[in-house]
């Protein structure tokens, strides 16, 4: 019998918008969703300026760990 660990939010940095600049801030600091099918075509499933989620690619945005405060603080404000 195997345990399946629960995916939780992430977090990532954008680090390019092109096209998107009303969707997305370069430099800010989003939540990402756990997609598996959309990483296996190189994107990634962002909370983004809508407050909805949307993909984008993956290479536009760097994975971050944060400390659990910023975490906590991150996910009430959303």
């Amino acid at each position: 019998m195997s345990i399946t660990k629960k995916s939780e939010p992430g977090f990532a940095v954008c680090l390019k918008n092109e096209g998107y600049a009303a969707s997305l801030e370069r430099h800010k600091i989003y939540r990402v969703l756990p997609d598996p099918e959309a990483e296996k075509d190189g994107d990634i499933r962002i909370i983004d300026e809508s407050s909805e989620d949307y993909l984008y690619p993956k290479d536009w945005f760097v994975l971050i760990t944060l400390p659990e405060a910023v975490q906590a603080s991150l996910l009430r404000t959303a």
